[in-house]
C-alpha cells in the first residue's frame, strides 16, 4: 500500500500495490500497522456499504460529532465516484477547505479521511457500491452534515447530481453548523 497525503492534513489517497498473474490479482487493502505508522486511527470498530443505482446520486456530506467522531477509509467496489472530505476541524489551519479524487474499483484507491471531516460522493457510474471501514460505531444522535453546494466551501461538482435525499438537501451551511 502506498499513503499519498492530500493537502489536508491526516487525510490520505491509499494507492494499491497490486500484484498481478494469469489468474487475475491480490492487493493488500488494510494494514493497521501502517495506518498506525502514518499516525492513523486503525481501529475499524464498523465495516459498511452504499449501493447506488444511478449515476448523479448525491450523498453527503455527512461526519459525526465527538465524542463519536468518527475516520473513515473508503473504497469503490463497483463503478466510480468523485468522492470529496470537508476540514471541519476548529484548530485546523486547513478548516473548511475541501479535497477530492476519483475512487473507481478500476483504479482500486481508497480515500483516508480522518475524524473532523465531513464525506461525501457524486456517483459517476450507474451501479456503484462504495464499502467504508469506519473507526467507530454509527450513533444517531451524534450524526451531522453540511449542505453539498455550500458557497463558502465551493467545492467544484463535476456536475449537478440527479438523485439526492430530502436530508441531504436540507443540511445546513457551514458557517450555521
Amino acid at each position: 500500500m502506498k499513503f499519498v497525503a492530500t493537502p489536508l492534513a491526516g487525510a490520505f489517497v491509499l494507492e494499491v500495490d497490486r500484484h498481478d498473474d494469469d489468474r487475475g490479482g491480490f492487493a493488500r487493502i488494510y494494514c493497521a500497522r501502517e495506518f498506525t505508522e502514518h499516525g492513523l486511527d486503525a481501529r475499524i470498530a464498523q465495516s459498511s456499504l452504499s449501493w447506488n443505482t444511478a449515476r448523479g446520486t448525491l450523498r453527503g456530506l455527512h461526519y459525526q460529532v465527538a465524542p463519536h467522531a468518527e475516520s473513515k477509509t473508503v473504497r469503490v467496489v463497483a463503478g466510480a465516484i468523485f468522492d470529496v472530505m470537508v476540514d471541519l476541524r476548529e484548530e485546523s489551519p486547513t478548516r473548511g477547505q475541501w479535497f477530492s479524487t476519483e475512487l473507481s474499483a478500476a483504479n482500486g484507491r481508497a480515500l483516508h479521511i480522518p475524524a473532523g471531516f465531513a464525506h461525501g460522493f457524486l456517483t459517476l457510474a450507474d451501479d456503484s457500491v462504495v464499502h467504508y471501514q469506519i473507526s467507530d460505531f454509527y450513533v444517531p444522535d451524534a450524526g451531522r452534515g453540511i449542505r453539498w453546494n455550500d458557497p463558502q466551501i465551493a467545492i467544484a461538482w463535476p456536475f449537478a447530481p440527479t438523485c439526492i435525499s430530502d436530508r441531504d438537501r436540507e443540511l445546513p451551511y457551514m458557517a450555521t453548523t
